[in-house]
């Protein structure tokens, strides 16, 4: 039993000495040891899981350390000894403060991607706290730093939790090295370069990432942002460096960006074009577990993996450009997507796996709807600056056709495996809404709701007022509306229960308490108690953090309005539910304050 247990661990990457050994290595052997804030869960959808198979796959041998102690005596980080090559760092999944913290910087009181939901795992700023532990242990050693922790940080950026602008965590790090976006392309350059003999300082020219260098080096054609200090003294200037950098971002053929930050200068590498389905499929056929590591074992479910252990990835990347959203600022703008082939041979593994009963969580991805959907001419695409291919109209260049979707929603629901395939993802309901010349388009929502619905169908209309949907880039409320009148004809004709379940925000820049009144009025109308809300949270790197800092809109320079207090996000937060009776005496006092009395007759009616 033990022989069959010790082969059984050597299908993880190892974590221990012991699993090293188990493998053949000696001490000293390990080509890579990767460092991340999660568990170790051996999923294509978990990225230290990824980067772990793809170094394996390049003839490396890898180690990985999940959530190591970061207070002790630091064995964690000694245990495995010195890479030859670099240590890899990550948070994990989440930026660690949003894993961390609530809107209102409240400590959570649970972690998704630790064994039993457990927080206090993985320290505040996991990345930066790793990097400097390892670089003052083995200073010898390089470190690279990835993950959407570092990826959203590689520049200037607002640090909503601490208040204040940081420079590119680059420097705070002290990392030699950040891979951002989904960075395998760019891990494998830097493993293929570093294996011929070159030294992590001579990796100046590799897509995809961003490293610190003295001041005097040329970079031609490059474009040149504020200095890092010119931005903690002007929060235009900081504005005006986002919207350089939103828009490089959204290229698919972008320049090289410069920041000078402590008379040094941060150097970030423009990405790699999208990957081709070739290039993606590999990486889900990669020899994934798709398990939890044995480690784990009777200490409780991991959440995060038991949400998506029966779901399948089918695109990468988002063409919405929502302002307050960092999908398309880590993945990319443009779509990347798998084979039908591919998808149906995970459904092949997913169908083996022991409790697996014939149900699939989600066939979806970042929007579910956005499959196999790109430019038709990719040379218009390539003089194209917008952040988003569907705000404020659809593209005339994009095809939104829902066919190949359709197509495989029905080969997946042919499968002699699956009983059911529910779509998790949220959909983009413009798409099909807008754009209805395409006989799939008019036919999905019907498809969906029939086929692939749980009694319950989540969209994100996240407000009703067309000045903050505008600063949103979200469409018009009254397209949700057409959205619900449609769900309900569809329900009433397929005789099933189902409900529509809108998500909203509040707080969001350009978001007042008349705004919010309108909300509520609206939802009461349409007969909505509202579940789905979060009050907005400024993360790195989005449009909607740039405004909530700044004030100002860096497209056209006017001010925007932001509530800041965590007295007035309260009272905006309290318009989601004014049916609850306890709210009514702080809704009407609001109104009265900000001199909306109209409002509450609207809303109350008369008493």
């Amino acid at each position: 039993m033990q022989q069959e247990r010790n082969i059984s661990l050597t299908k993880w990457l190892p974590t221990t000495l012991k699993e090293v050994k188990l493998r053949g290595w000696s001490e000293g052997e390990l080509d890579v040891i990767l460092f991340t804030g999660d568990a170790y869960v051996d999923h294509p959808s978990f990225g230290a899981a990824v980067i772990g198979r793809i170094l394996e796959n390049e003839g490396l041998k890898v180690a990985i350390v999940p959530q190591p102690n970061w207070q002790d005596d630091l064995r964690d980080f000694k245990k495995l000894g010195k890479p030859k090559l670099f240590f890899g760092v990550t948070s994990g999944n989440m930026d660690s403060m949003v894993n961390h913290y609530t809107a209102n910087k409240r400590l959570r009181s649970n972690d998704a991607y630790t064994v039993g939901g457990k927080a206090g795992f993985r320290p505040d700023y996991a990345t930066k706290v790793y990097s400097n532990i390892l670089k003052n242990i083995f200073p010898e050693i390089p470190v690279i730093i990835g993950g959407i922790e570092a990826s959203l940080r590689r520049f200037t950026h607002y640090d909503y939790w601490s208040d204040k602008l940081n420079p590119s965590i680059l420097i705070d790090s002290k990392a030699d090295l950040l891979l951002y976006g989904m960075s395998e392309q760019a891990i494998v350059e830097v493993v293929q370069n570093l294996k011929t003999g070159e030294k992590i300082s001579e990796l100046k020219n590799i897509p995809q990432t961003a490293f610190i260098e003295r001041l005097g080096n040329k970079h031609e054609n490059a474009i040149v942002l504020h200095r890092h200090e010119d931005c903690l003294a002007s929060k235009t200037k900081y504005a005006e460096n986002f919207k350089h950098i939103e828009i490089e971002s959204n290229k698919l053929e972008a320049r090289t960006i410069v920041q000078e930050v402590n008379n040094k200068m941060l150097v970030v590498n423009p990405p790699y074009p999208p990957m081709n389905e070739t290039e993606f499929d590999k990486i889900f056929e990669l020899p994934y577990t798709r398990l939890p590591h044995p480690k784990y074992d009777k200490k409780g479910d991991i959440p995060a993996y038991e949400m998506i252990k029966f779901s399948i990835n089918i695109h990468r990347g988002c063409f919405g450009g929502c302002s307050f959203c960092t999908i398309s600022a880590h993945q990319g703008k443009f779509i990347v997507n798998r084979s039908k082939k591919s998808i149906v041979n995970e459904i092949d593994k997913i169908s083996v796996l022991p409790d697996f009963k014939g149900y699939l969580s989600d066939l979806g991805g970042p929007s579910a709807n956005m499959y196999q959907m790109r430019g038709v001419n990719l040379e218009i695409c390539k003089t194209c600056t917008k952040a988003s291919c569907i705000f404020p109209n659809i593209c005339k260049n994009l095809n939104t056709n829902h066919a190949s979707l359709i197509d495989l929603y029905r080969t997946v629901r042919n499968h002699k495996k699956i009983k059911k395939a529910f779509i998790g993802s949220g959909i983009r309901y413009d798409i099909f809404m807008k754009d209805t010349t395409h006989k799939a388009n008019v036919e999905y929502l019907e498809e969906l709701v029939v086929h692939h619905v749980s009694g319950r169908l989540k969209v994100a209309p996240e407000h009703v007022s067309d000045k903050t949907l505008n600063v949103m880039r979200k469409p018009s409320f009254q397209l949700f509306r057409d959205l619900n009148q449609r769900f309900i004809e569809i329900c009433k004709k397929h005789a099933l229960n189902q409900q529509l379940i809108p998500y909203f925000i509040s707080s969001h820049p350009e978001s007042t308490i008349e705004e919010m009144a309108k909300l509520a009025i609206e939802t009461k109308q349409l007969k909505f108690r509202l579940e789905q809300v979060q009050d907005f949270t400024p993360t790195p790197m989005t449009l909607a953090t740039v405004m909530y800092y700044s004030g100002i809109n860096p497209y056209t320079n006017e001010k925007v309005f932001v509530a800041k207090t965590k007295e007035a996000k309260e009272a905006q937060r309290i318009f989601f539910f004014w049916y609850e009776k306890e709210n009514w005496n702080k809704i009407k006092d609001e109104l009265k304050r900000t001199r909306q009395t109209h409002l509450i007759t609207v809303l109350f009616g008369k008493k």
